[in-house]
């Protein structure tokens, strides 16, 4: 009779022996545990999610325990001026007129002008008597319950490679979107919505467009969903042809199919992932209409948000897609992306006030402000925003002077404004501060690293751990970088 161990490697026959199965079996033991004490440190190399191929949108553990489950992020694109805005400079309206003394000839776009006041009024507001613009009347009254961040740089002074910095930590193109990371690490509460959606705005989509929600070389299943009150996801619902107890018919006879092939290549991850795919798509075909139907709303909530406004079609459509967002939130989708604004369009259609500023903040304030603070109370109203994280943010800002010839501000990266308000944020704070006439961070500088690692933070997740192997770097939304804002913190 065949010896069976003499098929085994010589590790392998060690094993046999009961003194080196029981000396192997006590090293083994206290490496597992050696690996447990350090993971909870957070001194291992790298930590990487456990994503089951057939379930990659099940809910994963944060690596502590988190203040926000969701997040909602406005997205402001074109840059919007920090100094209409947030950030009040009286000595900027004391030196209106004059030339910045030793400063740049030339700028992003062109020659400089002189120093220019701020183009509405400010006023003090609630309890902390917060300076805010007159442009955005309605999100000022909020002002006690935002903790804002005057002292952001960014990387880019190009609205493209700027918004790849915010949302993706690169320049460059190619690398995962933060919503991407969000639901690559914790998945989903709701399985039969995308864990991810991104709504653009009516006018039109961002300057770095997919980017903004796109894998970059994370798996494709962690990518947004674009779609908007008025743009439904394409191709999902299926011919008038199909009848729905066909439709079913084939799904039945195709899951069925899929499993035996399954059964047959248990190792084939991306085929369970495809499965996985597909099966959510066919889940959404029931959900994504029901909630994108917003005549269920009542009302006098469509006239709070604005979305029955005849004089302003623009506004109404994106005081719709705030109702859409509060919508998928409501409905536990992880990672929502709210666009206000859209392509370059020499400020047309997004906050790119370059030539004519005033005459332009004035329409994109018309649409941003009502929606977008009726937005925030409903939530808040609905106990939303006691899990949920709501980001507002821009590229870059604008300088403090005019272009020379013209009624606008160039491009800004060097100090500019972003806020956060819900879950796990300390209201009514304002933190970092720019020079005396809103040029640079000068105090409290903050890269726009330091704020993705207080958002990632707030969600439960350490920067620093959160990695994807890629071309032989281990990649962090952070880089190499990061430290999270504590002073936002609640």
């Amino acid at each position: 009779m065949t010896d069976p161990a003499e098929h085994l490697t010589p590790n392998g026959r060690h094993l046999l022996d009961r003194r080196h199965f029981l000396g192997k079996s006590a090293t083994a033991l206290g490496s597992i545990a050696l690996t447990q004490l350090l993971g909870a440190e957070g001194l291992l190399a790298a930590e990487r999610p456990l994503i089951d191929p057939a379930r990659p949108y099940a809910p994963r553990l944060p690596h502590h325990p988190a203040k926000a489950m969701n997040v909602l992020v406005v997205f402001c694109a074109g840059a919007v001026s920090q100094l209409e805005t947030w950030d009040y400079k009286p000595e900027l309206i004391k030196q209106d007129g004059k030339p910045l003394v030793g400063g740049p000839a030339v700028t992003f776009q062109g020659p400089a002008g002189n120093l220019a006041r701020p183009q509405y009024t400010f006023r003090q507001r609630g309890q902390t008597g917060k300076w805010v613009s007159d442009m955005i009347p309605h999100l000022a009254e909020l002002t006690d319950e935002i903790a804002f961040i005057h002292s952001l740089t960014s990387k880019s002074n190009t609205h493209g490679p700027a918004e790849n910095v915010l949302s993706t930590g690169f320049v460059q193109d190619g690398f995962p979107s933060m919503g991407g990371w969000v639901t690559y690490a914790l998945g989903s509460e709701n399985r039969d919505l995308p864990a991810f959606v991104s709504i653009p705005d009516p006018r039109g989509v961002p300057q770095a467009s997919v980017n903004n929600w796109g894998p970059g070389f994370l798996p494709a299943e962690f990518q947004g969903t674009p779609f908007s009150a008025s743009e439904p996801i394409r191709h999902l619902t299926p011919p008038p042809t199909i009848t729905g107890s066909r439709d079913q018919a084939a799904r039945s006879l195709l899951q069925r199919m899929n499993a035996r092939h399954l059964e047959k290549n248990p190792g084939d991850g991306k085929l369970a992932a495809r499965i996985a795919s597909y099966e959510l798509a066919a889940r959404m075909q029931l959900s994504v209409p029901e909630i994108g139907d917003l005549s269920t709303e009542p009302a006098h909530l469509l006239k709070r948000y604005g979305a029955d406004d005849p004089s302003n079609p623009t506004k109404a459509a994106y005081a719709r897609n705030c109702i859409l967002a509060r919508r998928l939130i409501e409905r536990g989708v992880r990672f929502v992306q709210l666009f206000n604004g859209a392509y370059a369009s020499a400020g047309k259609l997004n906050w790119d006030g370059h030539s004519a500023l005033k005459e332009q903040y004035d329409v994109h304030a018309g649409i941003l402000d009502q929606p977008t603070a009726a937005l925030i109370r409903d939530m808040r109203e609905r106990g939303l925003l006691e899990n949920t994280l709501v980001v507002w943010c821009t590229e870059f800002g604008r300088m403090p002077m005019f272009q020379k010839g013209a009624k606008g501000r160039d491009h800004n990266p060097d100090g500019f404004t972003c806020w956060l308000t819900g879950a796990g944020v300390k209201p009514g704070v304002s933190h970092g501060v720019t020079d005396e006439l809103g040029r640079r961070a000068v105090q409290d500088i903050h890269p726009l690293y330091d704020f993705n690692a207080t958002i990632l933070h707030l969600l439960g997740i350490d920067h620093e751990r959160l990695t994807f192997f890629h071309n032989g770097i281990e990649r962090r939304l952070t880089n190499v970088e990061g430290n999270v804002i504590q002073e936002v913190l609640a």
